[in-house]
């Protein structure tokens, strides 16, 4: 039987925003955007190629605002994630690797692959992380 993660509610303080946030300037598709009632609300999006959703909601807190921490995303080229956000007006750290657990800056001679790193946080304090993988055995 297979287990498959497809959707992963998001805490956020006002789904307006966040919904601009993620379609607009990450990128995410927005899937739906259902008003089940006058006060109950659900935003679905998903990034592009991806088989997992985000849920943004009002009227059902189940999480405080920006208490999600360390979700991830990869990519196959981690400096054109981060032009492309920029480029999109996010606040994007500069490529970094783990060096001992510590990151450190991206230097040329760097291996990227599983080992390249991008960070941004939405509006509300939710963290991401972007990894590098271009091939998977």
């Amino acid at each position: 039987m297979n287990w498959t993660l497809e959707v992963i509610v998001v805490p956020v303080s006002d789904v307006d925003r966040a919904k601009a946030f993620y379609a607009d300037q990450v990128g995410f598709v927005v899937d739906s955007d259902v008003h089940v009632s006058d006060t109950v609300r659900f935003v679905q999006l998903t990034p592009r190629g991806s088989g997992c959703s985000i849920v943004l909601s009002e009227g059902m807190p189940l999480m405080a605002p920006g208490s999600l921490k360390g979700l991830q995303l990869v990519v196959r080229d981690v400096h054109a994630a981060r032009a492309e956000l920029v480029d999109r007006g996010v606040k994007v750290s500069n490529v970094q690797v783990f060096d001992g657990g510590i990151p450190r800056p991206a230097r040329a001679e760097d291996s990227l692959d599983y080992a390249g790193f991008l960070f941004f946080d939405d509006p509300d304090g939710n963290s991401w992380a972007i990894q590098q993988i271009s091939s998977r055995e």
